[in-house]
């Protein structure tokens, strides 16, 4: 398996790589810089296991890269990095597919902190698996939070955790129900008898 860092910059790409090798010394990690070079990149060097993917390539046009990836490899992580605010483009890339949405503008320990949470969520270190059927502590948490109606920002500072580990949370709570935004989490929770255990 291999993560893939998909960027047209050879400066951020390497930025970014450099972090993953910090992250994941043994990990295989290939660079691209235009997203239509990775079917050929896969047959080569093996099934992804994470892309980290520059939200403005040659080769596409708003989330459009995002949407290519999904289709290709749906169960696949995206972590998106912009150098749009994220009040901009967030919300559509998480739409789109992507599970987290990093400013080119953090700082590399913010960025180390987000690719780190998404590498142990997706290896199911970051907590506990939860019984079948069942869903964990942290994330019981987090539906009583959404339905709340806190921010991650609030979220983050009643856990004393940070904003980009409140995203792998949510991220992780969304695969578990199977659901892709806060309202259809909600409404699962909802359906599903979920917040009346909370009550």
């Amino acid at each position: 398996m291999s993560i893939y860092v998909i960027d047209d910059h050879p400066l951020m790409r390497e930025a970014i790589v450099m972090v993953l090798r910090r992250l994941r010394p043994s990990e295989n990690v290939v660079e691209l810089d235009r997203l239509d070079k990775l079917a050929n990149a896969v047959e080569h060097h093996g099934r992804p296991k994470l892309f980290c993917l520059d939200l403005k390539l040659p080769d596409v046009t708003g989330v459009s890269g995002v949407l290519t990836v999904k289709e290709s490899y749906p169960d696949i992580p995206v972590a998106v990095y912009s150098a749009s605010p994220a009040a901009d483009m967030e919300e559509a890339c998480i739409e789109a597919g992507a599970d987290i949405y990093i400013e080119k503008s953090s700082g590399s320990a913010e960025l180390t902190a987000a690719l780190r949470g998404l590498l142990s969520a997706d290896d199911g270190d970051l907590e506990p698996p939860a019984p079948t059927g069942k869903l964990s502590r942290r994330q019981t948490q987090l539906i009583a939070m959404l339905d709340q109606g806190l921010s991650n920002r609030d979220i983050a500072t009643q856990l004393e955790i940070s904003e980009h580990t409140v995203k792998v949370h949510l991220w992780r709570l969304f695969r578990r129900l199977g659901v892709k935004s806060r309202t259809q989490a909600l409404h699962h929770a909802r359906s599903h008898g979920l917040l009346s255990n909370l009550r």
